[in-house]
């Protein structure tokens, strides 16, 4: 129970019971005290006395609240008796089982009359007849699915909730290709999905997906409908807006061909249920990228979006003038997945495969009102420096910290500089900006860079909480298929000679190839970590007492071609680990392997001949599973998996 309250001001909803604090008089406590209740003669309402506060008993509620709210002649007091069982008696037939409401109601009379239409009109209420009112609104839900690249904020892609497809029924008898919904372009960004969505007279499951033709999609992830809920598209030919050519950047602006529109995977937010969405558009000649914030139900534009993507840092680098660099849309592929973080989202920039005087970029935008409240260069001074991750989101702890992987680049942060070229970095927010907290860049970073080997060629996946020396690790792997292993209180900076100072580094673990060997965010399941590096095997490392195991402890025997391949896990709990993976390069494969042992392939999408086929895949691309289905998102369509 709350305390009494002198003013009269205080109505509380809580477990479905209002309490309303009333004006209590010498009279009337009198009565209470010798009689049990206190019967108010202006409106015939029984009250009991309950720890020094007045409740009404609901079902006596006789006159209408219109005339209630004219009735001047009535004391404020009987109007709160009134709002209080209105009010219990709302909640107690709808049963609303966590109701929160706090309504201050003002001493003016007249004030307070208007105050209590406004209040019983928000409620669903303010009829003048003795009929109930028709229910309130329902409380702001929050949304769930996968609402981001890898399905969460430490990019571990796993989905721990999947009770439906296990490895005894994801078989080729059992499991296969059940239907599909076309596209208008390549899909190089993640599908999301959130189930229960309040969307065309309904609540559906819907699957979200960007396209280089600068779309977006909402279809029902269920397949009950053949069309799309929504769907917009940001081009306008009559107004001069296009999709980007790709031979608009010498030579192409590989290898997103034959046109650059979406490529980053969105990121939704559970709360606002508003996905944003990054979108490269040719406007009457010149290049501009737009910040679209779209309401998940009907695909319409926010308060304030889109917003035009500008920005420019102090510096001397690539590309800059008078003492400053200006961000320049053509020289910028905005490839890594979006970042949602504590109401600001974060997004990455890195090039068209090295053109032009571009560098690494992450601006930040308030959420609510798309304002810029951030902007970090990670070559100033330099140049390069692309922060692409094969497609692979920020990460970020629960402590506000982003980690990033910063590609082939200036580096100089070792002798007191800005440039961080072939770094990780962790940047701490703080106020409008980001400050790099700590970084860790590899001995031979030179060699990295003058061979393209860059270490940012993957996301870094932060792993759970370990018991051994080393609590918070994040792993991953660059190009050099050179796996590693960091504190992610102590990063490391830079050392010559080695990287002895991190926690492990394993050379040459992934990959079969000259170069090029990983492009592979790491997946992590139950003190597992997964890749597939290019031209290799998918293989299964173990976590034990804070070190990764020196070698696989199980792989597969089907080699991938180029790029290799990306990874989601799904399970239910600590049981039934599956991890799901897409070949692209032309083979255009779909498989799934136990995650227990990865050398037991459970599914692939060649087994049951043309029945599972589903087009072109995209390279780096990554299956969305969840609620017992898997869904893949490539070149001309959106094919959706599942029992059969």
């Amino acid at each position: 129970m709350f305390p009494p309250c002198s003013n009269c001001e205080l109505f509380k909803v809580v477990s479905c019971e209002l309490q309303a604090t009333l004006p209590c008089t010498a009279s009337q406590v009198k009565q209470v005290k010798r009689h049990g209740s206190y019967k108010d003669t202006a409106s015939n309402w029984p009250t009991t006395l309950r720890g020094g506060s007045w409740f009404a008993k609901p079902s006596l509620l006789n006159t209408p609240l219109g005339a209630l709210a004219t009735r001047r002649s009535v004391r404020d007091h009987h109007i709160r008796r009134r709002a209080n069982a209105y009010v219990q008696r709302r909640c107690e037939s709808h049963h609303l089982s966590s109701a929160h409401l706090h309504m201050k109601l003002p001493n003016v009379l007249p004030v307070l009359a208007l105050g209590l239409l406004t209040f019983l009109f928000a409620c669903g209420g303010g009829s003048t007849s003795d009929s109930a009112p028709p229910p309130p609104p329902p409380s702001t839900p929050t949304f769930t699915g996968v609402l981001m690249h890898h399905n969460d904020q430490s990019t571990t892609g796993q989905n721990t909730n999947e009770t439906v497809l296990t490895p005894a029924n994801v078989n080729q008898t059992l499991f296969g290709k059940l239907f599909s919904y076309p596209l208008d372009g390549a899909a190089y960004a993640q599908p999301l999905y959130i189930s229960n969505v309040q969307i065309f007279g309904g609540t559906h499951n819907v699957v979200y997906v960007a396209t280089e033709h600068d779309s977006v999609y909402a279809f029902d992830a269920d397949g009950g409908a053949t069309t799309p809920f929504w769907s917009v598209n940001f081009t306008n030919a009559s107004a001069g807006i296009t999709t980007v050519p790709y031979t608009d950047l010498g030579g192409g602006l590989g290898p997103i061909v034959p046109e650059v529109g979406i490529t980053g995977t969105p990121v939704i937010g559970p709360k606002s249920g508003t996905l944003f969405v990054v979108a490269m558009t040719k406007e009457n000649g010149s290049y501009v990228h737009k910040l679209h914030a779209l309401d998940i139900t009907n695909g319409k534009e926010r308060s304030g979006s889109p917003v035009v993507i500008q920005a420019s840092v102090a510096g001397t680098g690539s590309g800059g003038s008078g003492g400053q660099i200006a961000f320049q849309s053509l020289y910028q592929l905005q490839r890594a997945g979006l970042l949602l973080l504590n109401g600001t989202v974060y997004i990455a920039f890195a090039s068209f495969d090295d053109k032009g005087p571009y560098h690494g970029w992450i601006l930040g935008y308030d959420a609510s009102s798309l304002k810029q409240v951030t902007v970090w260069n990670d070559t100033p001074n330099g140049q390069k420096g692309g922060i692409w991750l094969s497609g692979a989101s920020l990460s970020a702890d629960s402590a506000g910290n982003i980690f990033a992987i910063v590609g082939n680049g200036t580096f100089d942060a070792n002798t007191g500089g800005l440039d961080y070229g072939d770094s990780f970095v962790k940047l701490t927010p703080q106020g409008n900006s980001l400050t790099v907290s700590d970084y860790f860049t590899p001995f031979d970073q030179q060699s990295l860079a003058a061979n393209d080997e860059d270490v940012g060629s993957a996301g870094f996946t932060l792993l759970p909480d370990q018991t051994g020396p080393v609590a918070h690790l994040g792993v991953s792997a660059g190009k050099s298929g050179k796996i590693y292993l960091l504190d992610r209180e102590n990063l490391g900076k830079f050392q010559l000679v080695s990287d002895s100072q991190i926690v492990q580094s394993i050379p040459t673990a992934l990959g079969s190839a000259a170069n090029d060997n990983d492009y592979s965010t790491a997946a992590y399941w139950q003190g597992n970590i997964y890749f597939i590096g290019n031209g290799d095997v998918i293989k299964q490392f173990q976590l034990s007492n804070g070190q990764l195991s020196m070698g696989p402890i199980a792989q597969g025997t089907h080699q991938y071609g180029y790029p290799g391949g990306n990874m989601s896990v799904s399970s239910n709990g600590s049981s039934g680990g599956i991890v799901w993976s897409l070949e692209a390069g032309g083979i255009n494969i779909l498989h799934a392997y136990d995650a227990t042992d990865v050398s037991k392939e459970l599914y692939n999408s060649n087994q049951a001949g043309a029945r599972d086929k589903f087009g072109a895949a995209i390279r780096f691309t990554v299956p969305t599973v969840i609620n017992g289905k898997v869904y893949v998102a490539g070149k001309t369509e959106l094919a959706i998996f599942g029992l059969l």
